[in-house]
């Protein structure tokens, strides 16, 4: 097997975009590709996510077509335990690809690409200089909240939609703060979290059913935040689809006012910049949302297995 990537990195998240290797997704819908690629092409994700090639922290995309012309190209995002239905540091680096790799033409300040994900169409804003992606902003699909003040033993968590569910809660609580020495007592949380509320609470989008669960649970310190996702994984970024799930939450409870930008701060230092700029219309719940970021290029790959290799696509340690 011979897997070629570019790899960019948003706010410090690692982003691996799978260029050749991988079969052709087949669905007419994200969606519907995204189950394929479980079904289907699930040795090339944990290729390039297991170690030796990655690590428990990596993640990274299939490139695909859109659902329609109406978008620009389609992505099926996944991670150290699968696939999933939103992200936001993933789409500000696929959009940076896309221009500087030539594959959207860039159109100078601002260049405009539409991208289908499983939870939906993104449309976005790149800030282009030079032929070089400064930043990059999307309107994400409406977010909102699902439950506030939820008790799971002696915590009290919100739990709020950003194209993921997340449970969020002050990392105070649990007498933490969001730093890197605190890092293993905040995965072991958010991994106990995240069993006990699937355990206790049906979470289930109204609209989408296929999105379900709580993806990721986000421990907040003020403007600082970090997001414990999939099996352990922690977002180095401050988790894009996670703002919005979080601005969703301070839009409704009167914290953030409208037309007030929150600087996102994540457990690395870097930064994204969230605003609620609407309520959802057509009958959605919820607030519409732009988040906005920056990616830049850390390499390119190719990733081989060898026929004798005996650890096949690899494994992962924490």
């Amino acid at each position: 097997m011979r897997v070629s990537t570019v790899d960019y990195h948003c706010a410090g998240e690692p982003f691996r975009i799978v260029l050749a290797g991988a079969p052709e997704l087949k669905g007419s819908t994200i969606l519907e590709k995204r189950r394929w690629a479980l079904e289907n092409c699930d040795q090339v994700r944990r290729l390039v996510v297991n170690e030796p090639r990655g690590h428990a922290d990596m993640y990274g995309c299939f490139v695909t077509a859109p659902e329609d012309g109406g978008a620009d190209l389609g992505v099926v995002f996944f991670h150290n335990a699968g696939y999933s239905t939103a992200c936001g540091h993933g789409t500000i680096a696929l959009v940076t690809w896309a221009i500087e790799s030539g594959r959207v033409a860039a159109v100078e300040p601002e260049t405009r690409v539409t991208v289908d994900v499983p939870s939906g169409r993104l449309p976005t804003v790149a800030r282009v200089e030079g032929g070089d992606v400064r930043g990059v902003r999307f309107t994400n699909v409406p977010s909102y909240v699902h439950s506030r003040e939820l008790k799971i033993g002696r915590f009290t968590v919100d739990i709020a939609y950003g194209g993921a569910f997340y449970a969020l809660l002050p990392a105070a609580q649990a007498g933490l703060k969001v730093g890197p020495r605190q890092l293993p007592q905040l995965i072991e949380l958010g991994r106990g979290l995240k069993q006990h509320i699937e355990a206790e609470v049906e979470v289930r989008h109204p609209e989408h059913p296929e999105i379900e669960g709580i993806y990721g649970v986000i421990f907040t310190e003020g403007d600082r935040n970090v997001t414990v996702f999939a099996d352990g994984e922690v977002d180095r970024s401050p988790c894009g689809s996670g703002t919005s799930a979080r601005l969703a939450l301070l839009d409704a409870t009167g914290e953030l006012h409208r037309g007030e930008t929150l600087t996102h701060r994540s457990i690395v230092g870097s930064t994204f910049l969230g605003r609620v700029v609407g309520d959802a219309s057509g009958g959605s719940r919820g607030v519409i949302t732009e988040v906005e970021g920056s990616a830049h290029l850390t390499g390119r790959h190719e990733f081989v297995l060898e026929p004798a290799d005996g650890l096949g696509t690899g494994f992962l340690l924490r």
